[in-house]
């Protein structure tokens, strides 16, 4: 075959890979073979809800009625933060998962294919936004369980979750980049741990603000894991919406408009 021959297939597989319709393609199947693998290994989603699970029950049993005075009342406030707590521990697999597929030579894989670069981060964060729906819809489950129950509507239990749904995507990507720029596993899952401390214990899941230290609450009330709780808060149980949901939002999408393009650039340059 002759070289200019070589040339014209090689450029006609690669213009395969270009145009919305085949990233958006690209972009699913890559998806399913990620929710794949999480299928064959579901205590990846155990795993995650294990911790919040259990936090809940020592909380709400243990120190429930220290904090608020009576169990039940501090359960209604606990659940929603254990929620979102919930995706601190989920969303750690997007990091774990591009950080293994780069070890174990899949990547390259999808390298020498006609696949947009795009789709591959497109895909782990569509199938990691399925897990943590999954995560959010058990912690919900195990909350009506233990006798949590929505006092609002169920437009509002919606919008609930597509508000920690959004900020779960958002940690997906930080998480991401995480995987990207670290070169070990073991640097990925300190980093990655680390980087959710702040959010997970300098946020109103446990406790409200307004019993904290001044200097302490002021970080507390900006932390954009208080204003997702907050809004997810209000909107299982009742209070004022419109502020936290809104800042929840805001929060949520800076997260994906400034991690979406380091990500790119991390998977375009890592060798």
């Amino acid at each position: 075959m002759s070289s200019p021959t070589i040339a014209r297939g090689i450029a006609t597989r690669a213009a395969q890979g270009r145009g919305v319709r085949p990233l958006v393609r690209h972009s699913l199947a890559l998806a399913r073979r990620n929710l794949r693998k999480a299928a064959a290994s579901p205590g990846q989603i155990i795993d995650a809800t294990l911790m919040p699970v259990t936090l809940s029950l020592v909380f709400i049993y243990g120190f429930g009625g220290a904090i608020a005075g009576d169990s039940a009342q501090y359960r209604q406030y606990l659940m929603p933060g254990i929620m979102a707590l919930t995706l601190t521990t989920t969303c750690r697999t997007s990091g774990i998962a591009l950080n293994m597929d780069f070890a174990s030579g899949v990547m390259d894989r999808y390298r020498s294919m006609p696949v947009a670069r795009s789709a591959v981060l497109i895909g782990r964060i569509l199938a990691d936004a399925v897990r943590v729906l999954a995560g959010l819809l058990m912690v919900l489950a195990f909350g009506f369980l233990i006798g949590f129950r929505v006092h609002t509507s169920v437009a509002a239990t919606v919008a609930a979750v597509g508000v920690l749904l959004l900020y779960g995507v958002a940690l997906c990507l930080l998480q991401a980049f995480i995987g990207l720029a670290a070169r070990g596993m073991e640097t990925v899952q300190s980093v990655s741990t680390l980087a959710m401390v702040p959010l997970q214990f300098g946020s109103s899941i446990f406790v409200a603000p307004d019993t904290m230290p001044s200097w302490l609450r002021v970080f507390v009330e900006n932390n954009p894991m208080t204003m997702v709780v907050d809004a997810a808060r209000n909107l299982l149980v009742g209070g004022p919406v419109a502020h936290s949901a809104t800042m929840a939002v805001a929060w949520s999408a800076g997260f994906i408009a400034v991690f979406t393009p380091l990500c790119v650039a991390k998977y375009r340059t890592r060798a």
